[in-house]
C-alpha cells in the first residue's frame, strides 16, 4: 500500500508561483509512475480529474499542453517525494491538485492523495 500526502496549495494572484509537494509512504513491489492530476472547479467526480504532469520510470516527463513551459515536475526516489513547481499561474489553473501513483503507464492512477487546493485570482 502507498499513502500519498500533498501540501503547498494556496491562493495566489495571476502570474504568481507555487510549489506543490507530495510525500509517499508505504511500499509496493511493483514499480510505479508518479503524476500530478487536477480537478477543476465545478467538477466532482474522480473520472473528471485531468493529468497535469507525469514522470515515467525512465524519467521521461509528459505535461498537459496548457501547462508546458510553466510547470515542472520532479521526483526524488530517495526521499520518496514528488514536486510540482508552478510559475506564471493563470486563473484557469485553479483546481484541486492530486498526487497520484500509476502502476502501468496509460492506466488510471491506482493511488491518490487527498488533494491540495490551488486558487489563482486575476
Amino acid at each position: 500500500q502507498l499513502h500519498l500526502v500533498e501540501s503547498g496549495g494556496a491562493s495566489v494572484q495571476a502570474g504568481g508561483s507555487l510549489t506543490l509537494s507530495c510525500t509517499v509512504s508505504g511500499s509496493i513491489t511493483t514499480p510505479y509512475y508518479m503524476a500530478w492530476w487536477r480537478l477543476e472547479p465545478g467538477k466532482r467526480r474522480e473520472s473528471e480529474r485531468q493529468a497535469v504532469a507525469t514522470v515515467t520510470l525512465n524519467g521521461t516527463i509528459v505535461y498537459r499542453n496548457s501547462v508546458k513551459g510553466r510547470f515542472a515536475i520532479s521526483r526524488d526516489k530517495v526521499k520518496n517525494t514528488l514536486h510540482l513547481q508552478m510559475q506564471d499561474l493563470k486563473p484557469e489553473d485553479t483546481a484541486m491538485y492530486y498526487c497520484a501513483a500509476i502502476l502501468e503507464y496509460g492506466t488510471w492512477p491506482y493511488y491518490w492523495g487527498q488533494g491540495t487546493q490551488v486558487t489563482v485570482s486575476s
